[in-house]
């Protein structure tokens, strides 16, 4: 049994909608007949895109402003659910995924289940999945949300595929005065610079912990990562420490990465970590305590001291 309409919450730029957005795309249109998509930026950007992954009609929202995201999206999105009445309204686990699913549910009055892998419908009813102990034990709960059902879900855990659609409808959607919460206003904007593969969808990663001993040895990270043609990411533990930038940071509290493979250098293996690589395909460990955890999720392990194991694969990487 499918559902008759699912709305996703659209996230990305002016090049496009986001992998998780494509991923939430892709998982909607296998439970439901007819999918759409409610974007409070770039909403005309993303329409080719969403349309090849399943979505029919992209609602782009207008006179957005410098007002915040959540802010002014969940105040048209409540009107939006009463004129459409979809069957759920799917978000990502993102910053402007989890602010404008909270205020929609309080406009809306229905509850929100968050930070799920999976979904399923079940007798006409969505059905979501959530990890407990940070997914680390492959033991999970169901919900059962009444409609129309709040979900939100965490990166990487559906595949993106294109089904071969063209590009959808764009419909204009005016903003709703969401009265003194729209008085706050984004005031300035960082671009974070980047260079090379991105740590969210590259085929290699390679992360560092604290391991490494000091911060001076992230750079064997860097240098391992550019002759792989890998992102480089790291633990939270050297992020706290201020070694590296939050962007760098893979874990429950960072980026989910799925990579082919995942070197992890120096990295114990704390559960906040392993929530955030173990989908990995292929993981290799370096460390020098056996009793390490990282060894219980990797497929190959190197006990070893990462300040003699990473100059001699950089060595002989260099050398081919």
């Amino acid at each position: 049994m499918t559902l008759a309409q699912i709305l996703l919450f659209a996230e990305g730029d002016a090049e496009g909608p986001s992998g998780l957005t494509l991923e939430l795309a892709t998982k909607a249109r296998t439970l439901a007949d007819s999918v759409t998509a409610f974007a409070p930026v770039h909403g005309e950007a993303m329409a080719a895109e969403l349309g090849a992954h399943g979505v029919s009609t992209v609602y782009a929202l207008q006179g957005l402003g410098d007002g915040l995201v959540g802010v002014h999206a969940a105040a048209a999105l409540a009107g939006h659910l009463e004129a459409t009445a979809p069957d759920a309204v799917f978000f990502g686990q993102t910053a402007d995924g989890r602010d404008t699913a909270a205020r929609l549910a309080v406009l809306a009055d229905r509850p929100v289940s968050t930070n799920n892998v999976g979904v399923e419908v079940v007798d006409g009813a969505i059905v979501t999945e959530e990890p407990i102990f940070g997914g680390t034990q492959n033991i999970f709960t169901a919900y059962r949300a009444p409609a129309p059902a709040l979900a939100m879900f965490r990166p990487k855990s559906f595949e993106p595929e294109p089904s071969g659609g063209g590009a959808a409808g764009v419909e204009s959607v005016g903003a709703v005065d969401p009265g003194a919460a729209g008085r706050a206003v984004v005031t300035g904007r960082h671009a974070e610079e980047r260079s090379g593969p991105q740590l969210d969808d590259a085929a290699v990663v390679v992360s560092g912990g604290r391991g490494l001993g000091q911060p001076e040895a992230y750079s064997m990270v860097d240098e391992l990562a550019g002759l792989l043609g890998a992102a480089s990411g790291a633990s939270r533990a050297i992020v706290d420490a201020g070694w590296v930038p939050y962007a760098k940071q893979v874990g429950q509290t960072g980026k989910v990465v799925k990579p082919n493979v995942y070197i992890a250098c120096g990295i114990s293996g704390a559960t906040q970590h392993l929530v955030g690589m173990k989908g990995s395909k292929n993981i290799v460990a370096i460390n020098k305590d056996p009793e390490a955890p990282i060894f219980g999720v990797a497929d190959l392990g190197i006990v070893g001291d990462v300040h003699k194991v990473m100059p001699a694969l950089i060595e002989v990487l260099k050398s081919r």
